[in-house]
């Protein structure tokens, strides 16, 4: 065990915690539940960080650092959907939750046949995951602050997500299409 793996595994363990969080009933409980999903936001950077700073890339490691993003945007996006039913947050929800479970299974099928460098993390796929993770806490949060309408930043921004995740998931699709084809 290193501390790579330890703060995964901690931000993995919060997932339980920003869950209970969001649905206290109280004034609070945005603030405190977004500042949680920064947390473990904060944990996700510094994680991979030091893992090459310190030498200390793991397989437990590699395994676990997107199993841990994968589900704390799932769940956050789960939870804000229920908090506002509707096409406006379902919609961007669904591509890229869906994106997350074909990226990986793309990944997943792509390493059996000995090609996962095919499907390596694109710079779409970063840039992404940076407007994924602001636009959610945004959307968490919830409340105008000074003014700023802080929610509908959000929801802008995880439209922006959105498009990006349908731009680098065709980027997947197009650097394993080769394979896909074979025997089709």
């Amino acid at each position: 065990m290193n501390v790579p793996n330890i703060l995964t595994l901690f931000r993995i363990g919060l997932i339980p915690v920003f869950t209970v969080v969001f649905y206290l009933p109280f004034n609070w409980s945005n603030q405190v539940a977004c500042m949680i999903f920064i947390i473990a936001a904060i944990t996700d950077l510094l994680d991979g960080f030091l893992a090459r700073k310190l030498q200390q890339t793991s397989k437990l490691g590699a395994f676990l650092d997107p199993v841990a993003d994968k589900l704390m945007v799932a769940v956050a996006l789960v939870l804000l959907v229920e908090r506002n039913p509707g096409i406006l947050l379902t919609l961007p929800a669904a591509v890229i939750i869906g994106r997350e479970i074909a990226v990986s299974a793309l990944r997943e099928w792509m390493a059996e046949l000995g090609a996962r460098s095919k499907v390596a993390v694109s710079v779409y796929g970063k840039i992404k995951t940076i407007a994924q993770m602001t636009a959610l806490p945004m959307l968490i949060y919830a409340m105008p602050l000074y003014g700023f309408p802080v929610y509908g930043a959000g929801l802008a921004l995880l439209y922006v997500a959105a498009g990006l995740t349908l731009v680098s998931m065709c980027q997947y699709l197009a650097s394993a299409w080769p394979k896909l084809k074979e025997g089709a």
